[in-house]
């Protein structure tokens, strides 16, 4: 049995874990990244339309800060988010991006002057300002107030990433391509590392770490049409679920995106739309305004994803031998618009679609995307239930987003969450807690219950077949755990997935040969995947109500009387078919923004018994601090700096403030 030692081992090589990283790194730890494929070839690559930051540079963003990016991030969760969590993540997101530049992320940039935009369809000229030029711009996103998403082009994702991962080279920190982590090693308190496969060669090994933080992404590949690359299966989620103390929260909250081309599920980015692109039907009506006259196509994502959903269901949709699809149209933004700003689109369309955006339409229909649920961790990333587990990005619910995120809030927690939770492990490594004190018996016995699993698995000559099975699934997720839910549908899927889930039992495999057996691979990944599912859909089944991403046909109102707290899923015992599922409140008397209406359809939801009066309190608060800065009567909301790290805590600059 190997065993390699480290201060900290980072599960993911995308932006995520990469930050997370360089920030223990940077603090004197030792660290050890893990990655299924090479860094720069993450999921983190594929992100498109930008990152948001309240910068305030461009003038569609004059007057944007702090409040405004905290409130849009709140009513875009549906009130489902963290309030703390999210002041943490929009004052330190203007840093991030900053840091970023400062390593050499090529950011789009002001031009001063007068320039043409489509805006609502129509060209509308806008002054940037003189002052401003040279500075990071930004562009229209989905469910903001201002334009904020600091962008390259359509390629931010992948600058980002390239950026980031050579400053981990430079960093000097090891990466460790091809390998999955299959165990966590932990004695049902403490988590000590992980029992980590090589995929080149089949072999197993320990790695032994003071504080393990799982970076590896979201679970998409759980459905049969999703954007996420063929990694993005949820493994690291589901190593964490195995443990049986750590739970996972909200994993019925899946985000669909309303663009992916049809029938592939390739991402459009939301840029499209930002920029000026419409949304058609079969009819080339533009139909948005009909559903959301203010937000139009630049609502929030559900709600977009729902539209067009209704819109098809309505006989509007386009026919297609593989279903039905809607058109966006970027043709009115013009070609050399396209090729400078949206160049990764026009690529895509021609490879995958044979057509040229600028004078054609793209077919698209929404199609699974992110995942707003996972590892729940505190504020500072770590994980509940075993000390010296931390998570980050996507793979974690920190809980930025509640029940639906905003565009472009993504890759900015890919950095910004990794540079609060890469800190916060330093400080771990750093007190009592964070020594190593192991046994190797523990270390051995983790070791051979994994290597038992593989082998069981390798000499298994069942009837069963995983890839039949995987398909199985990625059909039942897709067609009954979608974007619109049903309490119906959602017990034909628990029954479907829980037979599936039985049937994983009886795998048969047609080679059991040593080293790489990609077969082996996908029946070991297969039954951790029934389980993740089975998460989000019995906790969508529980949840009676209609919460931002998760919409119930039999229950369309949001329920904040009975259901704002996060649902908590464990699996306690490997034998079972359904996870444990308890619940955590939200605290309305401290949230700043108490629950109210988010801007989209009737104001229609069942109050929470405490909003009012909590409302009462935050209008007296501002009334009595009435003149006070805006940071003053922030604090005296909801106080948050606190548990930043002292470096990040300061007060953001911008165009215009005193000097």
């Amino acid at each position: 049995m190997e065993i390699i030692h480290s201060d900290v081992l980072v599960i993911g090589g995308g932006l995520a874990g990469l930050r997370a990283a360089l920030a223990a790194r940077k603090r004197g730890r030792e660290v050890i990244v893990l990655s299924l494929v090479p860094p720069k070839r993450s999921h983190s690559a594929a992100a498109q339309g930008g990152m948001q930051a309240s910068l305030a540079n461009a003038a569609r963003g004059a007057g944007d800060n702090e409040d405004v990016h905290f409130e849009d991030t709140v009513r875009g969760s549906d009130w489902g988010c963290d309030q703390e969590v999210a002041r943490m993540f929009a004052h330190v997101a203007p840093k991030a991006v900053r840091e970023l530049a400062a390593w050499g992320v090529p950011w789009n940039r002001v031009e001063a002057g007068a320039r043409t935009a489509i805006v609502d369809g129509k060209p509308v000229v806008i002054e940037e300002n003189a002052a401003a030029h040279g500075l990071i711009t930004a562009r229209d996103f989905g469910g903001t107030r201002q334009w904020r998403t600091c962008y390259v082009a359509d390629g931010t994702g992948h600058a980002m990433l390239y950026t980031v991962s050579d400053q981990s080279i430079a960093a000097g920190i090891p990466v460790h391509e091809r390998r999955e982590a299959v165990a966590l090693i932990h004695d049902g308190e403490r988590c000590h590392g992980a029992i980590v496969r090589d995929l080149t060669n089949g072999r197993l090994s320990a790695y032994v770490a003071r504080a393990t933080c799982i970076a590896s992404g979201g679970f998409g590949r759980l459905y049969q049409v999703t954007t996420n690359a063929v990694i993005n299966e949820g493994i690291g989620a589901a190593i964490a679920l195995d443990t049986g103390v750590v739970p996972l929260a909200n994993m019925e909250a899946v985000q669909f995106h309303p663009t992916a081309i049809f029938p592939a599920g390739i991402l459009v980015t939301e840029g499209c739309r930002g920029d000026g692109g419409l949304l058609r039907d079969v009819d080339g009506h533009r139909f948005m305004p009909d559903y959301e006259p203010e937000k139009k196509e630049l609502a929030s994502r559900d709600v977009v994803s729902r539209r067009m959903e209704a819109h098809i269901r309505a006989g509007k949709g386009v026919a297609h031998p593989y279903g039905e699809h809607l058109w966006l149209d970027i043709t009115l933004l013009g070609a050399a618009h396209i090729e400078r700003k949206l160049r990764e689109v026009k690529e895509i369309s021609q490879y995958f679609l044979g057509i040229d955006p600028a004078r054609q339409w793209i077919p698209v229909r929404p199609a699974q995307h992110y995942s707003m649920g996972g590892i729940r961790t505190d504020a500072h990333g770590a994980a509940r239930g075993l000390k010296g587990l931390f998570a980050c990005g996507e793979a974690a619910c920190w809980d930025l987003h509640g029940f639906n995120r905003l565009g472009g809030n993504s890759v900015a927690e890919t950095v910004v969450s990794g540079m609060i939770v890469g800190e916060a492990i330093a400080d771990f490594c750093a007190t009592p807690a964070g020594e190593l004190t192991v046994s190797t018996a523990l270390i051995r016995r983790c070791f051979e219950r994994a290597q038992a699993e593989f082998t069981g698995l390798a000499e298994s000559r069942g009837k069963e077949n995983a890839a039949l099975l995987l398909r199985e699934m990625q059909a039942t997720m897709t067609a009954r755990v979608g974007i619109v839910r049903h309490g119906d549908a959602l017990h034909t899927a628990v029954d479907t997935l829980q037979g599936l889930l039985r049937r994983s039992q009886d795998l048969g495999l047609r080679s059991s040969r040593p080293g790489a057996n990609p077969e082996l691979t996908q029946a070991w990944r297969l039954r951790k995947m029934l389980k993740l599912a089975l998460c989000v859909a019995w906790g969508a089944l529980q949840r009676t109500e209609s919460r931002g991403a998760h919409f119930r046909e039999d229950f369309p109102r949001r329920n904040d009387a009975d259901w704002l707290k996060r649902t908590l899923a464990t699996w306690p015992d490997p034998e079972l078919t359904l996870p444990a599922l308890a619940y955590e409140a939200l605290d309305v008397t401290r949230m700043e923004l108490p629950p109210g209406w988010r801007g989209y359809g009737a104001r229609d939801a069942i109050e929470h018994p405490l909003t009012t009066a909590r409302q009462a309190e935050v209008d007296a608060i501002r009334a009595r601090l009435a003149g006070a800065d805006r940071h003053t009567v922030q604090d005296a909301l909801l106080p948050f700096r606190d548990l930043l790290p002292p470096h990040l805590r300061g007060a953001n600059a911008r165009l215009g403030d005193p000097a």
